[in-house]
């Protein structure tokens, strides 16, 4: 079984827009295609792990996020990077589409999506690591047997100011190449 990186989409490997409804707005931060890279060669999934609650608020379709993913890919291949996959959770209980009503276990801080992740592509959480900007991003790796870091890039800076009892990160660092660097220092492989 491989180790991962289960890496959070917006704020950690893009810039944060709120709803990114609009292709104009996707910005990947100038570092994440050589963190990617470095995690690539040096034998890592890459799986990105993203709530997606706009499709389930009818502010985007599920075609405009794999058009989305597409040029993510795109962009990262102009760098000789690349995700290994996608999983995304459109569900919120408050959802205005009633197919995507519900609680869920897939939606973070929920473990479900890296559960799918490892089932599907033969992973070892115990081997791996979720990097996220947000404490539910810590929790959901945490809930599936990952090591953990946040990022102060996106949500991050806010959310270290406000810490969890009973949540710990392994690591916080600036950004996702520092996380990078930790992770490859600090390989369990």
């Amino acid at each position: 079984m491989r180790p991962a990186v289960f890496l959070d989409r917006d704020g950690t490997l893009i810039e944060e827009r709120g709803y990114l409804d609009r292709m104009d707005l996707l910005e990947l931060f100038p570092f994440a295609p050589d963190a990617l890279r470095l995690l690539n060669r040096a034998g890592y999934a890459t799986v990105v792990v993203t709530n997606q609650s706009a499709i389930g608020r009818g502010i985007i379709d599920e075609p405009f996020l794999h058009s989305v993913h597409r040029e993510i890919d795109a962009r990262l291949a102009r760098g000789a990077a690349r995700i290994d996959r996608y999983y995304h959770c459109p569900h919120h209980p408050d959802a205005e589409v009633v197919e995507f009503r519900q609680m869920c276990r897939c939606r973070k801080p929920g473990p479900g999506m890296i559960e799918q992740a490892c089932r599907e592509m033969g992973l070892d959480p115990a081997r791996s690591v979720m990097v996220g900007d947000r404490w539910l991003d810590v929790r959901a790796g945490r809930s599936a047997g990952t090591r953990t870091v946040m990022v102060r890039t996106g949500h991050g800076g806010h959310e270290e100011e406000r810490p969890h009892a009973d949540l710990r990160a392994d690591a916080i660092l600036n950004n996702l190449m520092e996380a990078v660097g930790w992770i490859l220092r600090n390989s369990s492989r």
